[in-house]
């Protein structure tokens, strides 16, 4: 339903339309009323949109569009068939465009003239005035009057928008007339006058207005003074009185003459480089004064002091600035409070002895320059030391440190120590201090304990925990002693016996480490201490350690040694160092804790080259130290001095279990190596006789009896071993299966023949190998030799004799010559080398015993042959043309041995 005003507005607005011309001047069919409108962001804006002077659309084709946007037929109110509005909510994202067209469908007019059916307006959205808030307004002295102009300041609204823009305007009315000033940036404006109206009574505002509205801020209805501000007072003078140390006399003078307006004061004071100041009561200054005393200050000390006013009346005027400051010291007085007394104890040049370092700060009270001290101990007069420091050093550190005297005390003796301190005006109170004997010192504090908060070291700590016997004769904990060192810096306060926690009041630096140790004093009598080390701020140490080599690395180990970060570098405590090593592609890491400073590394890899590092930790974080670079040996020391040794021993050992074995075996090395030759003397040869042998011999068919052969080489013992190594080997099976043992009575003539020694290129040596050949004897067996058929007559065995040096059988060595060797067999037995031979009968033949020792070792086998001679026969040897001649006369049977030696063909 359409409200009352609505509907007047719509009418207003139907009229406007149909006032427009037919035709001509106004060519669209379509209009939007009102014409760019100022809407109120947040609020709701309605708009009618009406056709005029054509028939080709209704209401019913029109529709509403915000930009590109649609706006919902919802929003719509059809007036009439030619007019119809819409309403909508303005935002601050609202489009400023608002459109209103007629469908194309409508008719093919419409479709053809589609720009004579469309219609837009711009909406201009902002916020109506606020009202401004604050307003104040103050007038300024110039020179020695008040300034003719009035500066105001308000605080104008937060919201604003750029469409509406918002003025501000400055009011003043004074008797009935108003002066207006445009602001400045909205929130400052000037008024000014020829002269200041002094004693007038003013009426302040501002206004506010824009498309949407105007507003007023609230009204200033004050006298002309009320907003005067007057300059400080100058020519400020602090002026110490010597008969009053604990005051200052102040001077200034007023800025403004009085007549144009009373002023009241107000002073401030603190002492030179206090932060904090000191106000005195507004009740305790006079009105219209130009002078003040300060009292109750403390004596010698520089104080600053500052005064301003303003309009006496109350609540009219603004204060001044604060004036120039003004410093003076007030002056000495006697010395109010007692020196600060303490000592350092460290151990002395003997055994049972302390060497004690008496230390002073001045009085807290001093109320002066300390000039002296007077200092006694136990069982000595008063003695006065000088202090000789200049007035800069004075005023820069009142408090310092002053070393008085020290003193070699017994661990066993106690000491009691008086001290004065000494200005130009008087003497101090006497501090007292007692240093106990080291076994009975009092009890110390219990579980201190320490932390940081905003910036401070906070101590907190239980009171002694009193031993009866020990402590009962003394009065309780009177005052505690706080002391802090760094190096060669120190430092200490005093606390009541009945606080327990505190901060460090002194300069502490960050990332410096301190021992904080707490005393207790019972009436004097220095307890045991406690120590803790703090930190006022924790941070990365400064650098790492440096890390070395022990020594030399092994093949798999290596030792690390480092050092401890210097303390003032650590910058916090040490948590835990990290050790790191690398070969180049694998990186290790190993924590250590923070007491550790050296670490064995095992196992590495022999012969490579390591880099290690050393880390360092604090709670804030790590640093990591030099790196140091080493490689391992291929061999561990003394590795090889143990092989070496190892296989010395093993050798030994092999040599003694050798000899051992040859001992063990010695009989069968013996055997073996050097086998026993039976001795011919005991041999049953010599009563041995072809007709009647000892034992029947049953030769093997179709094979030749054994054949024993003795050579003696006298000059050539060496082609035995050697040469016949290369020889015999290849026969030694032939022989071995072709021949057996005569079994003559164990004699040592049945050795198989073998090649000679000796080779055919010898032949130079022929007539020396000719002249050492032994002669020697075969006896042959009825049978035939390596299968020949012997005869079909019966054949007794046969003896020859012969003067050769040829080899014997040497069908044996030639077995393709087997069938020639029945032809020659006849003189092959007349040149056995062994044989009998009567004198004057040459042909005969005696029957001859055959000993044959047969010897074989590794190599190959060496065949000794001898022949046996009845006593009374004589040795024939051959000639160099190969006869023989008669044997000499030769030892008995018993007594002769056989001769070795190499054969050597001719």
């Amino acid at each position: 339903m359409v409200s009352q005003k609505g509907l007047l507005q719509l009418l207003a607005w139907t009229c406007l339309a149909f006032s427009l011309p037919a035709s001509g001047e106004y060519d669209s069919h379509v209009m939007i009323a009102p014409q760019s409108p100022v809407v109120e962001i947040g609020s709701n804006f309605t708009a009618m949109c009406v056709l005029i002077n054509t028939s080709e659309a209704t209401a019913d084709d029109l529709c509403w569009r915000s930009s590109d946007t649609l706006i919902p037929k919802e929003q719509y109110t059809k007036i009439n068939e030619s007019a119809v509005n819409v309403t909508i909510t303005i935002t601050s994202e609202t489009h400023p465009w608002l459109f209103c067209e007629c469908k194309k469908e409508s008719s093919p007019y419409v479709m053809m003239h589609q720009g004579k059916f469309i219609h837009g307006i711009i909406l201009e959205k902002g916020y109506p005035p606020e009202k401004p808030e604050n307003l104040s307004c103050v007038a300024v002295q110039e020179k020695s009057l008040i300034s003719p102009q009035i500066s105001c300041t308000w605080e104008p609204g937060t919201r604003g928008s750029k469409d509406v823009i918002t003025n501000y305007t400055l009011n003043v009315a004074m008797l009935g007339e108003t002066q207006k000033e445009a602001a400045k940036q909205n929130k400052n404006g000037i008024i000014k006058w020829g002269v200041f109206p002094n004693h007038m009574r003013l009426d302040i505002w501002v206004e506010a207005e824009n498309k949407l509205g105007k507003v007023e801020s609230e009204h200033l209805i004050e006298e002309s003074e009320w907003f005067v501000k007057t300059n400080p007072p100058t020519d400020m003078k602090v002026i110490p009185e010597k008969d009053f140390p604990t005051s200052l006399l102040m001077k200034w003078t007023r800025p403004i003459a009085k007549e144009y307006v009373k002023l009241m004061y107000q002073i401030r004071f603190c002492s030179n480089g206090s932060p904090t100041w000191t106000n005195v009561p507004s009740a305790d200054i006079g009105k219209e004064i130009q002078s003040f005393r300060l009292q109750y200050l403390q004596p010698d000390t520089v104080y600053v002091t500052q005064v301003r006013c303003k309009h006496l009346r109350e609540g009219y005027g603004y204060w001044s600035n604060w004036s120039t400051n003004a410093t003076a010291r007030t002056p000495e007085d006697i010395p109010k409070s007692r020196p600060d007394l303490w000592r350092v104890i460290t151990p002395g040049d003997s055994r049972n002895k302390r060497r004690v370092k008496l230390i002073c700060k001045d009085p807290v009270l001093s109320n002066g320059k300390i000039r002296s001290f007077d200092i006694r101990v136990q069982g000595t007069e008063w003695e006065s030391i000088l202090i000789n420091s200049s007035d800069s050093d004075y005023n820069s550190n009142p408090r310092k440190i002053t070393v008085l005297r020290e003193i070699d005390l017994s661990d066993r003796k106690m000491a009691y120590i008086e001290v004065r301190a000494n200005n130009s005006v008087g003497k101090s109170p006497k501090a007292v201090l007692v240093i106990s004997k080291t076994a009975h010192e009092p009890s110390p504090v219990e579980g201190l304990k320490w932390w940081t908060h905003t910036g401070q070291l906070w101590l907190e700590w239980q009171p002694p925990n009193i031993t009866p016997g020990r402590d009962a004769h003394r009065c309780n904990v009177t005052e505690y002693i706080v002391e802090w060192t760094s190096g060669w810096q120190m430092d200490w306060q005093r606390e009541h016996g009945n606080i327990t926690k505190t901060t460090i009041r002194g300069s502490l630096e960050k990332f410096k480490r301190y021992n904080i140790s707490v005393y207790p004093l019972y009436c004097g009598w220095t307890g045991k201490q406690v120590t803790q080390e703090a930190f006022l701020e924790q941070g990365v140490p400064l650098e790492g350690p440096s890390v070395r080599l022990n020594g030399k690395p092994g093949s798999n180990e290596a030792e690390l040694v480092w050092k401890e970060i210097p303390q003032d570098k650590q910058h916090g405590f040490i948590t835990n160092y990290t050790i790191f090593y690398s070969t180049g592609t694998e990186e290790h890491a190993i924590a250590v804790s923070a007491d550790t400073y050296s670490y064995l590394l095992k196992p590495l890899s022999s012969d490579t080259k390591y880099m290690a590092w050393i880390g360092a930790t604090t709670i804030q974080g790590s640093v990591n130290g030099t790196e140091h670079s080493f490689s391992t040996l291929k061999y561990a020391p003394g590795e090889i001095e143990g092989i070496v040794v190892g296989v010395c021993f093993g050798f030994l050992f092999f040599v003694l279990l050798a000899v051992l074995l040859c001992i063990y075996k010695k009989d069968s090395i013996k055997k073996n190596f050097w086998p026993q030759i039976p001795n011919p003397g005991n041999s049953s040869i010599g009563t041995w006789s072809p007709d009647f042998p000892s034992k029947a011999d049953t030769p093997k068919e179709n094979a030749l009896a054994d054949v024993s052969v003795v050579e003696v080489d006298m000059f050539d013992g060496k082609s035995v071993f050697e040469e016949d190594k290369a020889s015999l080997p290849l026969k030694k099976d032939k022989y071995l299966s072709e021949e057996h043992s005569s079994g003559i009575g164990g004699s040592s003539c049945m050795s198989s023949p073998r090649q000679s020694v000796s080779d055919s290129d010898e032949g130079g040596d022929s007539s020396e190998t000719t002249a050492s050949t032994v002669q020697y004897s075969s006896v042959v067996a009825s049978n035939g030799y390596k299968g020949q058929t012997p005869t079909s007559l019966p054949q007794q065995p046969t003896f020859s004799r012969s003067e050769s040096t040829q080899p014997l059988l040497d069908s044996e060595e030639n077995p393709d010559m087997l069938g020639q060797e029945g032809s020659r067999q006849s003189h092959r037995f007349s040149r056995n080398p062994c044989f009998r031979r009567s004198p004057g009968n040459e042909d005969s033949t005696n029957s001859a015993d055959f000993n044959q020792l047969e010897m074989e070792d590794q190599e190959g086998l060496v065949s000794l042959r001898f022949c046996p001679l009845e006593e009374g026969s004589q040795q024939t040897t051959p000639t160099e043309e190969g006869q023989s001649s008669d044997w000499q006369q030769s030892e008995p049977v018993s007594s002769y041995m056989p001769q070795l030696g190499g054969y050597r063909p001719q």
